[in-house]
This record gives structure tokens, sequence and C-alpha cells, in this order.
């Protein structure tokens, strides 16, 4: 578990340096918040990292083992691409700091791949969830050191700097990796060609009862994300006029204890839910916890209302998160995890991606309050997909249980 934890580290480091405090760093070089919402598509190797997910499926590093030799490369490159930051500023070159961020992505996508096949493999059934709220906690906790403590690092040291030494900080995952013990494979018959790697993961994939509907309620179910994350720091900063310190103080305190306190009830409430009572509760709560950022636009510049509203969304987010990670590791076949949880956390990552334009210029068109009103209906479309076809998912299986 242990493990599982500085895994989740190592996974959530890079996604804040490439979508919230990049997003940050643009606000205060003062480019328009269109571009800044179109800054969202570099995360774009997020969806299609199960185009290459295969090669780690199938073929093995001379050193490590099979997942752990992949983990290695992929968090070296990491640490080096994001500290190259330092030599960047998107005032003067906001392309080449676009492009670079696209690289970052597409090395901590490859990280995701196989992280993601490694501890669905390594935890036994029983064990899922309990290890997916670990995961997250390491994932969310990470979030927050390049999120809002990035921010208070870059309000008292610069920007260059912060991004160099949140490149450092990938040392947890690469120390963890080395000192882990690969999964056990003996039960396990690995793709023996490249064609088996890719073409079969797919066709049992799709094979199976109400894949259609499966595979609509994991794009929908992480859909409100990407609609309303992409712009908090823009709304807190420009729409309210918070201080970089201020907005990182409250992610760095606020932001870490709600996530804790979300998983770990989240994490207890899951052994004594079905999965599919874990994913309506909790995808009811995570929606609900966006009124609080209504009530903030409306009230204004406030820090009580700022404490409120990110603390109900880190704690709704993280129970909401765990639940969802448990569903993609039961549809995953352990022949193909890598594969196969590649494509479905790739699906999930479509709305965070590609909504980011659309619903940048929804908060230009609108403003704040319509915007994050629009944000709770969004949340709410996986909650009436799960209500609607209720039978046809407890009939299909792999959401009747937790474990």
């Amino acid at each position: 578990m242990l493990n599982i934890f500085l895994l989740g580290f190592s996974s959530g480091l890079p996604l804040a340096l490439t979508s919230s405090t990049l997003q940050a760093w643009f606000t205060v070089a003062g480019v328009d918040i269109v571009s800044i919402g179109f800054l969202s598509l570099v995360a774009q190797p997020y969806v299609y990292k199960f185009l290459w997910a295969p090669l780690m499926d199938r073929f093995t590093l001379p050193f490590l083992g099979r997942r752990r030799g992949w983990m290695l490369v992929t968090q070296l490159l990491l640490l080096i691409t994001i500290a190259c930051f330092a030599g960047l500023n998107p005032a003067k070159n906001p392309v080449g700091v676009g492009l670079l961020a696209l690289l970052v992505t597409f090395f901590s996508a490859s990280q995701d791949i196989v992280v993601d096949a490694y501890r669905t493999e390594v935890l036994k059934p029983e064990q899922r969830g309990l290890g997916a709220a670990w995961f997250v906690n390491g994932y969310r906790i990470a979030m927050i050191a390049s999120g809002g403590f990035a921010l208070i690092l870059a309000d008292q040291l610069g920007w260059p700097l912060t991004y160099l030494l949140m490149g450092l900080l990938m040392f947890v995952g690469i120390l963890t990796t080395y000192f882990s013990t690969e999964p056990n494979e003996a039960h396990i018959s690995p793709p023996t060609t490249l064609k088996q790697a890719v073409i079969e993961p797919f066709r049992q994939l799709l094979s199976r009862d109400q894949a259609i509907l499966f595979l609509l309620l994991i794009v929908l179910y992480r859909l409100g994300d990407g609609f309303t994350l992409n712009l908090t720091s823009t709304f807190l900063l420009r729409g309210l006029g918070f201080s970089l310190t201020v907005v990182g103080t409250f992610y760095k305190t606020v932001g870490l204890v709600a996530t804790l306190l979300g998983v770990l009830f989240g994490g207890w409430l899951m052994k004594r839910l079905t999965l599919l009572q874990a994913l309506l509760r909790f995808g009811f709560a995570q929606s609900i916890s966006i009124l609080a950022f209504v009530a903030l636009s409306l009230i204004g510049k406030n820090m009580l209302m700022l404490c409120v509203a990110i603390a109900a969304e880190y704690f709704c987010n993280g129970m909401a998160i765990a639940a969802f990670t448990v569903l993609l590791m039961n549809l995953c076949d352990p022949r193909y995890t890598a594969t196969q949880f590649a494509l479905l956390s790739a699906l999930a990552a479509i709305g965070r991606v590609f909504i980011g334009p659309v619903a940048a210029t929804i908060a230009d068109y609108t403003g704040w309050t319509y915007f994050y009103i629009w944000s709770f209906l969004v949340y709410l479309l996986p909650v009436f997909l799960l209500i609607g076809f209720k039978q046809t998912f407890l009939v299909a299986g792999s959401i009747s249980y937790a474990k």
C-alpha cells in the first residue's frame, strides 16, 4: 500500500504542472482567457495513450521487469522535461512552453499506462478498494504539491525555480520503482506477438455485455472535471482577484485535509456499498459540491467561502475518483492490463482535454455564476445514466460489487 501511495504521487505530480499551475503561469503572464482554455489541448496524450500501451504489454525492457522497467524510464524522462520549463517564459514564447507541456504529458501518460497496470496486477481483488483509496490520496497530494504549493513557491521564488524543484520531486517515483517488487505473472499469459497485444485487448473489452454503455459511463463520469477544473485557477485569480499565495495556501492546506478525509471516508464507505451504489452516491455528492463555487461567484472575494468551496470539491472528488478507479480495475483482463486500462482511462480523459475550449467560451460569454451552474448540470449526467440504466448495469456485471 505504501508503494501504491507513492506511485500515486508520482502519477499525479505532472498533471497540475501542465494544467492548473501552467494555466496560472499563463494568467499571470497576461495571456487571454480563450488561449488559456485552448491550453488544455496539451493533455491530448492522455486520450491517445492506448495507441502505444500495447508496446508496454508486449515488450519487456532488459532491467527491472515488464512493469518496473517502463516505469523507471518514463519517470526519468519526466524529471528532465519538467525541469526544462525553468528555461522558458510563456509571455515571450507561449508556443515553446505549450510544446514542452505536450511532451511532458506524453511521458506522464506513458507513466500512467504502466503504473495503472502495475497496481491492478499487484493488488488482490479484495485489496482494490483500499488500494484505490491510497493511490488517489497520493495522486491528490501530488496535485496539491504541484498545484497549490507550486503557486506559493512561484510567488516567492519565481516560476523557473519552481518548475525545477517540481521536477526533482519525480525522485519519489524513481526510488519507489527501484525498491518495489515486480508483479507475479506466473498465472498470466502476456501477449507473445505485437498483433495479439494490439487487437485482442480491444476485442475482449468490446465483446462484453453492454460494453458501449460502460464506455459512455466512463466518459461522462469524468466530464465534469474537464469542464470545471481547467478554469478554477483563472476564476480565483482573475475572476475574484485572489493572490497566488492565497490560492496556493488554500489548495495546500484545505485541499490536502479535504482530500485525505474524502478518500478515507470513501474507502470506508466502499466496504459497505456495492460499486454501483458508490458510483451513484459519490457522483451526486461531487455535483452538489460545485454549488459552493456558484455561491462563491455570487459572494465575491471571501476567504471563508473560498475555504468551503475548495474543501467540498476536494472531499467529494476524492470519493468519486476512488470508486471510479475500482470500476476501471474491474473491467481489465489481467493479460492486457496496460492496454485496457489505458483505453478506459483515455476515454475518461476525453472531457478534460477537449471540453476546455468549450468551457472557456461559456465562461467568457455567460460569466462565472452561470458557468458553474452549467458545471453542476454536467456533473449530473453520469448520475442520470446510472439511475436510468441501473438494472442493465447490474445484469452486465463489473459494477455490482466493490472488490
